[in-house]
């Protein structure tokens, strides 16, 4: 299976800029979806199910932290592959989210071809 469509939430244009111009230059067939914080992410998840989700932790709104909360037990189909995409350094900050089944990755900004790399490994089992 490869990595169709990548939903990417994050409330920095910046971050969305560079997310959006390394999946490119990773696969440029690859749909991007992009939300700015986790509520506007839930709207969207209502209608589609991406095979990868980025995720931001600070955020306005919703931060990333409630968008798992709410992600776990509003929806029964979880997109195969959510990585946190932060600039978090703090240990703390990654067990709490690999607590959730399906957070499968951890990284540090900026999104890297390595980074989707892993996220694609992952999903082709």
């Amino acid at each position: 299976m490869k990595l169709n469509t990548i939903l990417v939430v994050d409330d920095d244009e910046n971050d969305q800029f560079i997310c959006e111009y390394t999946i490119r230059k990773f696969d440029p067939t690859i749909k991007i979806l992009k939300a700015h914080d986790g509520t506007e992410a839930l709207t969207l998840l209502e209608t589609v199910t991406p095979d990868g989700i980025i995720l931001d932790i600070n955020m306005p709104v919703m931060n990333g932290f409630e968008f798992l909360d709410h992600y776990a037990s509003r929806f029964r189909v979880h997109a195969p592959v959510v990585a946190m995409l932060t600039s978090s350094h703090l240990g703390t900050d990654r067990e709490r989210a690999m607590r959730y089944a399906f957070v499968k990755n951890y990284f540090e900004k900026p999104l890297t071809i390595k980074h989707l790399s892993q996220m694609q490994e992952l999903l082709s089992g």
